[in-house]
């Protein structure tokens, strides 16, 4: 058979089967793209700045990022989307919104995540988080754990003794630099405070058989924050965070294993003494509770030795740095407002007097007081960006979030915001005592979002709020405060995203009341 006529059957035959092919394919493709097209129009994201191809939008952001993204918000509106890390986060900038996520839809929005996106490569317990983990079992049977016997009313009174002792060796110890004549770091001096108290609650017993052990892990733990502190904006937020250029990603992973060294001594010596450690619930620390956890087999859920180790890493880190920051930005602030200053220690002549060191209880009697650490608070939040994830596809204010968005909750402009707060950059604590009096540190007014709100909030609030309350007007009671260099103390606040102080707080403690002596 001639070849050519074999040849032209098959290129007809081809030809009919395309032709029948090619108009239903055409259909196939076309219907796709439409629906493709239709979809994205369908979808209605929020609206945000121009990105760039690699970087998205972290030109745009600063060191104070805060404050960046608050700039961002007064242009693209309260709520909006940026590219972080190659991810898309969606910045909430308003109280309306906030409460949109944190309350009416809040078990949509009960997830978390870590916002430095690259911490997360140079965590060695990553995936065992507690503050950032996912809503589900585990976070729900460890809040309720620390509702109940972590760090509820009755276990925090029960730690009384521990934070008046810690106090008092933080009050001789500045009386002591004061008759010297010497300055101090009061930042350093209250990070001390703070942690000795979280080793002391955590760790108990230990700590009496182990003096050594609350300096070891505060040193543990400085190292680790001082290692993450010198990550640098680019290497957690940018484009380079899959690299290691400085080595300080390196250094801070061996310093969390020395941390997981200590705690593994901690828990071979529970073994070693869990006999002796029997007795009432009353007499045990939080290691020892998380530890009998750990080993019931009627447990509701099993937790792992890495989860234990993370949720201690995580109230040191925290309850430490978040408190000291705090009083240290209060003493700042009376020190550079006067008629402050003295309205306050009015207020304690009056309620505690002048022969005796200003106790827990006192407290409540001290409205004033409070209201300073409320416009602390709100003035120079300790965690100025709260963070969810969105669970379920949800509109918000008419606009499509999918599953797995992240959010950013910009508490630092909410807590700025002119339309609520007027002035919003004096440091005015009577706005709490008149206009704003209602608002309370629990959440349920979105305008006021120090710890957060809704079920994720911050679980050791009380705890901070005892020791803040009371250091303060220890501190305040006690001592003037003279700068070592200059006369007014520095407002600014350290690059970042947490809202710690940026220079040593170096000052002359000046004794105007020695409780050892009263």
């Amino acid at each position: 058979m001639d070849t050519s006529f074999i040849n032209t059957c098959c290129f007809l035959f081809i030809s009919i089967i395309a032709a029948l092919l090619v108009r239903p394919l055409t259909k196939i493709i076309i219907n796709s793209v439409t629906t493709k097209s239709r979809r994205r129009s369908e979808c209605h994201p929020p609206p945000g700045p121009p990105s760039l191809p690699f970087i998205g939008h972290l030109h745009l952001l600063s060191s104070r990022l805060p404050e960046s993204l608050q700039n961002l918000a007064s242009r693209y509106g309260p709520i909006m989307q940026i590219y972080m890390a190659g991810k898309p986060v969606v910045v909430v900038s308003d109280a309306n919104t906030a409460k949109a996520m944190l309350k009416t839809y809040d078990a949509d929005f009960a997830s978390k995540y870590i916002l430095g996106f690259g911490l997360s490569r140079f965590n060695i317990y990553d995936g065992d988080s507690f503050v950032n983990c996912q809503y589900g079992p585990y976070w729900r049977f460890l809040k309720k754990l620390s509702r109940t016997q972590l760090l509820a009313g009755k276990q925090l009174d029960r730690f009384s003794h521990i934070r008046e002792q810690e106090t008092l060796k933080l009050l001789k110890s500045l009386v002591e630099r004061s008759q010297e004549g010497e300055p101090c770091d009061l930042g350093l001096e209250l990070s001390n405070l703070a942690n000795s108290i979280i080793c002391k609650m955590a760790l108990g017993k230990r700590c009496e058989q182990n003096p050594n052990l609350p300096s070891d892990i505060r040193k543990a733990i400085g190292a680790i924050m001082g290692y993450t502190a010198k990550l640098s904006f680019t290497q957690i937020f940018g484009p380079l965070k899959n690299f290691d250029l400085s080595g300080n990603g390196k250094r801070l992973i061996s310093a969390t294993w020395e941390y997981d060294r200590l705690m593994e001594q901690l828990f071979k010596d529970y073994e070693v003494n869990r006999t002796n450690d029997s007795g009432p619930d009353e007499g045990k620390d939080m290691i020892h509770i998380l530890l009998e956890t750990y080993r019931d087999p009627s447990a509701e859920l099993k937790l792992t030795k890495n989860q234990i180790k993370s949720f201690f890493l995580e109230i040191f880190l925290a309850g430490a740095d978040t408190t000291s920051a705090t009083i240290q930005w209060a003493i700042t602030e009376l020190a550079n407002n006067p008629r402050t200053l003295k309205k306050l220690r009015d207020e304690m002549d009056v309620s505690v007097g002048s022969n005796r060191l200003v106790q827990e209880s006192d407290i409540p009697n001290l409205p004033y007081l409070q209201a300073i650490v409320k416009e602390t608070l709100r003035k120079h939040p300790p965690g100025p960006l709260l963070r969810r994830e969105c669970m379920i596809d949800t509109e918000i204010n008419g606009y499509d979030l999918k599953a797995g968005t992240k959010i950013i909750i910009n508490a630092y402009a909410i807590m700025k915001d002119p339309k609520t707060f007027n002035e919003p950059e004096k440091f005015i604590p009577e706005r709490f005592l008149v206009d704003h009096q209602e608002m309370d540190f629990n959440g349920q007014d979105l305008n006021f979002i120090p710890f957060g709100s809704g079920r994720r909030a911050c679980i050791g609030a009380s705890h901070g709020l005892i020791v803040t309350n009371t250091t303060i007007a220890s501190l305040i009671q006690c001592f003037d405060w003279k700068l070592k260099d200059g006369d007014r103390f520095d407002i600014k606040e350290t690059s970042g995203y947490s809202g710690a102080m940026a220079i040593p707080l170096l000052v002359y403690p000046i004794t105007r009341f020695d409780p050892f002596r009263a």
